[in-house]
């Protein structure tokens, strides 16, 4: 289903779970009629849609819990009716004694799940538990009560299970590295995640597809952006710059500009009069030495990214013999202008790779930052196709010249829809 617009509403995409969670209850509406409607569909309906989960540890993880605490209630619900039966032999009637009994037994249940460790599950214990003693006590036979409660239960987490993993018949290209953009790609136009393409990227992760991202932002940057979503492969960040482990907090490659070339960098950045902000990398932390702030841009920016765990900014001239992985400059429009005119008249544009951008959130003001010249995505991605020995690569962006397929309008449902496409090919389709 299409997303529509109407008075400023988008209407968001309806997901798989939503369609698995329609299907999984009508088949436990259809096993209850095959069973000649014995029990209650109601609770299969129930632990079918608490057990749909978007991915398959959630899921399990959900399985379990509903699984251990119907059992865990069960017991002590039958263990109560037994004592009104044989103990106080009262029949079923509910008397004060019994609710006091069941108050008692509740802190049983919660008990039980401690010493069994099964915390998560005490609230679903004692649903089951009370559907039983209280709603229940007083049922002609509550035994069977007991039975199909728990056998609806096991049915509804059954079908889950069965629904949730169900797949048309597909081939996986596994040896495809599929690289996507970042900013008006995976995010939005307000820098979120679609949090449909969000489960579904992630699905497809889970699945063994090889996705990464490639972009010009920090590992702080990016991890801020899409920690959501659980990349396994490295990233190429920094706008080809460094190869970047998410998961190991580290980085694998990085391509710098030595101390020499830097220190000419700065003498022409310092006569023309702009501060600027030397990115370095020292045993996988990125330090940023900065001298001074001259603008209220730089104020801010220093502000609202020294909070972060993955950034150092360190006041000081930039030590001797250090690399750095890139320069950044921000300054009104004008003066950075003026600045890349110095650097084209001196050849520098030639020798380095220098890009000039205005920025999105400060108005009037523009960046410039200056690289190694091999400092590129295209360079970055060859090093880690090489590095996970895969040749075929995708690359999902928005510029038609550096990109294999483009993606406008922070299309990010289209770009889960082309790698699916890719990735998991119905077999029968041509």
């Amino acid at each position: 289903m299409e997303a529509e617009k109407r008075s400023g509403f988008v209407f968001p995409k309806v997901g798989q779970r939503i369609i698995r969670s329609v299907c999984a209850v009508s088949i436990c509406f259809i096993i209850y009629y095959l069973r000649g409607q014995k029990g209650t569909p109601f609770y299969a309906a129930l632990a079918v849609l608490q057990c749909m989960q978007p991915y398959k540890d959630s899921m399990a993880k959900m399985a379990k819990q509903r699984a251990s605490g119907t059992f865990i209630g069960a017991f002590w619900g039958l263990l109560v009716i037994m004592i009104e039966l044989y103990v106080l032999k009262d029949g079923m009637e509910i008397t004060a004694l019994t609710y006091l009994i069941i108050s008692l037994a509740t802190g049983c249940v919660l008990y039980t799940t401690v010493v069994l460790n099964f915390k998560d599950t005490s609230y679903f214990a004692c649903v089951v538990f009370l559907s039983i003693t209280v709603a229940h006590m007083e049922d002609a036979n509550p035994y069977i009560f007991v039975f199909n409660r728990v056998t609806d239960t096991l049915i509804g987490i059954g079908v889950s299970i069965v629904v949730n993993s169900f797949h048309l018949p597909r081939k996986r290209n596994q040896d495809i590295l599929f690289v996507s953009g970042v900013d008006d790609v995976l995010l939005t136009a307000d820098e979120h995640l679609n949090p449909y393409s969000m489960v579904e990227i992630n699905r497809l992760i889970e699945r063994g597809a090889n996705i990464t991202v490639s972009t010009g932002r920090t590992p702080a940057s990016l991890m801020e952006a899409i920690g959501p979503i659980h990349l396994k492969l490295p990233a190429i960040v920094m706008d080809g710059a460094a190869l970047f482990d998410i998961q190991k907090k580290s980085y694998l490659l990085t391509c710098v500009l030595s101390y020499w070339q830097s220190k000419e960098i700065m003498t022409v950045l310092e006569q023309s009069g702009v501060n600027y902000f030397a990115n370095v990398v020292m045993d996988d932390v990125l330090v940023i030495y900065y001298e001074k702030l001259n603008n209220s841009a730089e104020q801010n920016l220093y502000n609202k990214l020294s909070k972060s765990y993955y950034r150092n900014y360190v006041k000081r001239r930039l030590p001797e013999h250090e690399n750095v992985i890139y320069f950044m400059v921000i300054d009104l429009k004008e003066k950075i202008t003026e600045v890349y005119s110095r650097l084209e008249q001196g050849g520098f544009t030639k020798e380095y790779k220098i890009l000039i951008y205005d920025s999105r959130e400060y108005e009037g003001y523009s960046y410039i930052k200056i690289y190694n010249k091999e400092a590129t995505r295209k360079n970055m991605l060859e090093n880690l196709k090489e590095m996970l020995n895969l040749e075929k690569s995708v690359v999902f962006g928005t510029n038609p010249e550096t990109c294999d397929i483009l993606i406008q309008n922070f299309d990010s449902n289209g770009l889960v829809k082309a790698i699916r496409k890719q990735y998991e090919p119905v077999k029968f389709l041509k």
